[in-house]
């Protein structure tokens, strides 16, 4: 089996990319720009993946790495992912996020041409579709108000997806996926930015965390749970969009104190700063997942719980900064 990853440098694409090659496929990712930082990430952590250039804003880049891959199976992973971000470049997250979906998809229906059914499709939806959300939990059939330029673009390349998949047949399936994290998460989510800042005040290195909304619930899983999802999507018979969650929810309080916990500081409130600027301008306040059909039809089940996934994250960023600092 052969398989192309788009955004194969983030979280999941490298969660991912090792559950594919354990498996025995032979994987393929799409890596953007010359040079790119993140080069030699991808070559250290899987160097079994074959890394191909190109953009998703590129046409002719994504139809030149499917005739090099030729994928039995397609991942899209790639995305401008961070929400705070989306805000200040809302044009070109929608190029991106939303669009690039649309290049992606129908770049594999001219390169399949009349032999459509050798490909099978994933595309990386996300929580953040809900917004303001109109049912808890939420499910596949809840109806979808995004808050944000990426979710806005979210919500474009999963209705596109699901047109392709009525229009042309396509095996083109969408997970859901609520807020999935790890110790490969990058710094400027909330999760990692609680886990880096509590080990640097842990180890003397920072005095404080500035944050925002401590009230804010999500409902976080380990990403290395989540990609198996996504593997088991392409391997049924029909596709479909599937919600991949814990069904659990916990505030960004509730963060906080499990991971000054793993760190063994007690008193940790005088150590977090609220700031007006880390706010949305249009808050998420709740999502949870409802997992029933990944559960039922995938036989998918979350292994890592809350308080387990942020003790991982803590434990690796006090290890991480020790060395960084030869502490």
């Amino acid at each position: 089996m052969r398989a192309l990853i788009t955004g194969v440098t983030g979280q999941d694409g490298l969660y991912l990319s090792e559950l594919l090659l354990s498996k025995g496929y032979e994987v393929y990712g799409l890596i953007r720009g010359q040079n790119n930082p993140k080069y030699e990430l991808v070559e250290k952590t899987v160097p079994g993946v074959k890394l191909l250039t190109g953009d998703l804003t590129d046409f002719s880049s994504i139809l030149r790495a499917l005739s090099v891959a030729q994928p039995d199976e397609i991942y899209n992973l790639g995305a401008i992912s961070f929400v705070a971000y989306s805000w200040e470049n809302a044009q070109l997250t929608s190029d991106v996020t939303g669009k690039g979906v649309l290049n992606i998809l129908e770049a594999t229906r001219l390169w399949a041409g009349d032999d459509l059914d050798k490909v099978r499709f994933y595309q990386a939806s996300s929580s953040e579709m809900f917004g303001k959300v109109q049912e808890v939990p939420q499910r596949e059939s809840t109806l979808l108000w995004p808050r944000s330029p990426y979710g806005v673009a979210k919500v474009f390349g999963h209705y596109m997806t699901i047109n392709y998949r009525e229009s042309y047949g396509m095996h083109a399936s969408s997970g859901i996926l609520f807020n999935h994290e790890s110790p490969r998460r990058g710094p400027e989510f909330v999760t990692r930015k609680v886990s880096l800042a509590v080990a640097r005040i842990a180890l003397g290195l920072q005095s404080e965390i500035v944050m925002g909304n401590l009230d804010s619930k999500r409902d976080w899983g380990f990403a290395g749970d989540y990609v198996e999802a996504m593997w088991r999507m392409l391997q049924q018979e029909h596709a479909d969009d599937y919600v991949v969650a814990t069904g659990e929810t916990h505030s960004i309080r509730e963060l906080l104190e499990v991971a000054f916990s793993e760190a063994g500081i007690a008193e940790w409130e005088h150590l977090v700063k609220q700031d007006p600027r880390f706010i949305r301008p249009a808050e998420v306040d709740l999502l949870i997942g409802d997992p029933a059909k990944a559960r039922s039809v995938l036989g998918w089940e979350p292994k890592v719980g809350f308080e387990e996934l942020v003790r991982m994250m803590v434990r690796s960023d006090l290890a991480e900064q020790k060395q960084l600092a030869r502490l």
